[in-house]
């Protein structure tokens, strides 16, 4: 499935990358031709276009669920991941920041849920 002016949809089967690959990406999209690249447009446009198209997955989700539409919240979280993984790119946060905060918020002896 293509999306994304042209990229591989990474909310689709074909392309399953982990937020990890997402970062690199998105990192290397930023020298990328806006043109020829989703990600890069996105960032050229700012940080402000890309919390709206974040606000705007996050609504999808919820609208999704609150259908109980199981096939579209698992697409639309993907959609969700994908723009928010974009967000920390446009903010400087990395990856490794989010999950150490995660990590942090853990209470001793709970199994990770």
């Amino acid at each position: 499935m293509e999306r994304h002016g042209g990229e591989v949809d990474h909310a689709g089967k074909k392309d399953q990358r982990q937020p990890r690959q997402l970062e690199g990406a998105h990192q290397r999209a930023e020298a990328a031709d806006p043109d020829a690249s989703y990600t890069a447009r996105l960032l050229a446009k700012g940080i402000d276009t890309v919390c709206k198209k974040v606000g705007e997955e996050a609504t999808e989700v919820v609208v999704a669920a609150k259908g109980r539409e199981r096939e579209q919240v698992v697409y639309e979280s993907a959609d969700l991941l994908y723009h928010l993984t974009v967000l920390w790119r446009a903010a400087g946060v990395s990856l490794e920041e989010v999950a150490a905060e995660l990590a942090s918020r853990r209470t001793p002896g709970e199994g990770g849920s």
